[in-house]
Formats: structure tokens, C-alpha cells, sequence
């Protein structure tokens, strides 16, 4: 439900208008510098501000509740939780019988018999990418400086320039999509296992935490499905693995042969739209017009890069500790 990994596992929890919102990780390696600093950067990378972003803004301090002493992690839990200091929950009591079309409002509404926290998404919102991304800081300091995990936003609203992406939807006042990459550099050989705990099946569950994402590709993806098995194949370089290209994006049987591991994500148009829409009224049972009010992002896809690397390091950083275990590559 909210846990993720075997060994590196995190535990997500809160609501998007609750008192805070967190996660726990454990499986944590001891002797670890950790500071309420060394999460700032990413987290700062994932504020709203910008162009396109949501008005609401947070501090999104990361409070350290356990786990860390003298400044490195004790190899206990570690519990971080973010405050929910500016909200506006009466844009949200308004909204309560109109199921916002493209949200998680009917289909929580249907599984918790009405119980769930709605107030701006509760559980379903993006708000709670804020422990993933924290999650993900301690995931980097895990693999390693000399892996790096860079995310980049390539599309907005099909156009590669940002910027005129988000000018067509703020000319269209409607919401738009995008599309961010990832590529991992620095990956040991062998990491992941066949089948159901490959590279590809267990980052891709990761990647679908992320709120939003609807679609993932590995390598050359689905252009894939239009070339000739000659031209796809990787031509092996030397004993390195290192190939002459890299359509399979770094992986093989589900395990990575050492080139950059390379994966792209479609990223939906926001649900909540300036625009007026149609939903059903359950309180009057018929289908009515409605719009949709409060701060809301224009373009998700901006504030996704950092948190889809946060989960890619995640993955990686489970994997990493399990081959440790296993001493398959570190002794």
C-alpha cells in the first residue's frame, strides 16, 4: 500500500491538508552524514514559484525525528516529517459533490465509504512527492558520488521549449502535460534480477507512486517497435559491457550492463483545470457544469524531474543494498 523496497524501505504517510505529511525509511546503513541541509536542495528544486507552479507555498523544512545522532544516521528508522502550514480547505468543501474528473475523488469516495481526507487530495495528493524526494537524498548518499541521477524536463505541452509549452496553456487557460528523462551514470554491472524484480519492473513501480505519471520507456521505448532487431541490438564494445549505442537504456534481462541506465515518462495535463468541465452531482444525481477552484499547478511536469529522480535512486539504492548483502559485487 505505502511501503516500497525490501531492504531500503520507505514508508509514506499524511494527507495534503492534515498537520504534516512524512515518511520512514529503514534498512538505512549506519555512519551516514545526514543534516537537515543536505535535504535542501532537492527539496528547494521541488518548490512551486515558479512559472506554471501552484501559488500555494510551503517551507518544506524536513523535521528529523529519528534515526540520526551527531549528525550521521545510527542505522535505526529514520522518520522526517514536513508541516502543512498554507492550506485553504473550504476551496475543497465546495468541491464535495462534484468528484473532480481526473482526481482520485470517486474512486475514494467508493473504496473508503466517504472517511478519506478529500481536503486537497488527502492522501492522493502530490503534496506527499515531498517524501519521496526526501527519501531520495538518503537514496544518493547510499549510492554513491560517483553515481549520478539526473532528471530533465524535455517536453511541455508536446513543444521542447518550456517555455512556449506553458504560454499555449496560459493562452488556452487550461492545464498541459510534459515529458521528463532520466539517466543514471556510474551503475556497477548487475544490478536486478530476472522477471518480476528487474531494473525495469521495479523502478516502473516506483515511478507510478509519483502522482500523474501515465506512461514510462526504457532505451528507445516503443520507437522500438519499429526497428529491425539488427538495428535495435547494443553491438558489445569491450570487456567493459560499454556497447557503440544504447537502445536498451542500460538494461538487459532486467539487469544493468554498466552504460547509462535511460528512462522517459509522460507526465498527465493537470486535472484541475481553469476550464470549465462536466461531472456527475451526487448529491442531485445529474451531470453538471462546475469549475474548479484553488491554487493549482498548470504543468505538473515542471516540478517532476527531481522527484523522479528521488525514486529512481530509491530503486537503485535497494538494489545496491541487496548485492551487498549478497556479496555478488562488493566484498
Amino acid at each position: 500500500m505505502n511501503s516500497f523496497g525490501r531492504i531500503f524501505r520507505v514508508n509514506v504517510f499524511g494527507e495534503s491538508h492534515g498537520a504534516s505529511v512524512g515518511v520512514n525509511i529503514d534498512g538505512i546503513p549506519a555512519g551516514i552524514p545526514l543534516t537537515q541541509e543536505d535535504f535542501m536542495p532537492d527539496l528547494d528544486r521541488r518548490k512551486a514559484g515558479a512559472k506554471g507552479t501552484t501559488p500555494r507555498k510551503e517551507d518544506d523544512l524536513p523535521h528529523i525525528k529519528s534515526g540520526v545522532f551527531n549528525d550521521h544516521t545510527t542505522g535505526a528508522p529514520i522518520t522526517i516529517l514536513f508541516e502543512n502550514n498554507n492550506t485553504r480547505s473550504t476551496d475543497y468543501e465546495k468541491l464535495r459533490e462534484f468528484p473532480r474528473p481526473g482526481h482520485a475523488d470517486f474512486v475514494a469516495t467508493s473504496k473508503f465509504g466517504g472517511f478519506e481526507d478529500y481536503r486537497g487530495g488527502g492522501h492522493f495528493s502530490g503534496r506527499l512527492t515531498l517524501n519521496l524526494v526526501a527519501a531520495g537524498v538518503i537514496a544518493k548518499k547510499i549510492l554513491g558520488a560517483g553515481i549520478s541521477v539526473k532528471a530533465t524536463l524535455l517536453e511541455v505541452g508536446g513543444l521542447p521549449d518550456a517555455e512556449k509549452g506553458l504560454e499555449a496553456a496560459i493562452a488556452a487557460k487550461d492545464s498541459v502535460g510534459g515529458i521528463v528523462e532520466c539517466v543514471v551514470e556510474g551503475l556497477p554491472i548487475g544490478l536486478g534480477e530476472p522477471f518480476f524484480d528487474s531494473v525495469e519492473s521495479t523502478i516502473a513501480h516506483a515511478v507510478f507512486a509519483i502522482p500523474a505519471i501515465k506512461g514510462i520507456e526504457f532505451g528507445s521505448g516503443f520507437a522500438a517497435a519499429k526497428m529491425k532487431g539488427v538495428e535495435h541490438n547494443d553491438a558489445i564494445l569491450d570487456a567493459t559491457g560499454k556497447t557503440a549505442t544504447n537502445h536498451a537504456g542500460g538494461v538487459v534481462g532486467g539487469i544493468t550492463n554498466g552504460n547509462p541506465l535511460v528512462f522517459r515518462v509522460a507526465v498527465k495535463p493537470t486535472s484541475s483545470t481553469p476550464k470549465e468541465q462536466h461531472t456527475l452531482n451526487i448529491k442531485s444525481g445529474e451531470v453538471e457544469s462546475f469549475s474548479v477552484k484553488g491554487r493549482h499547478d498548470l504543468c505538473i511536469a515542471l516540478r517532476v524531474p527531481v522527484v523522479l529522480e528521488a525514486v529512481a535512486a530509491m530503486a537503485l539504492a535497494d538494489f545496491m543494498l541487496l548485492e551487498q548483502r549478497t556479496n555478488r559485487i562488493w566484498k
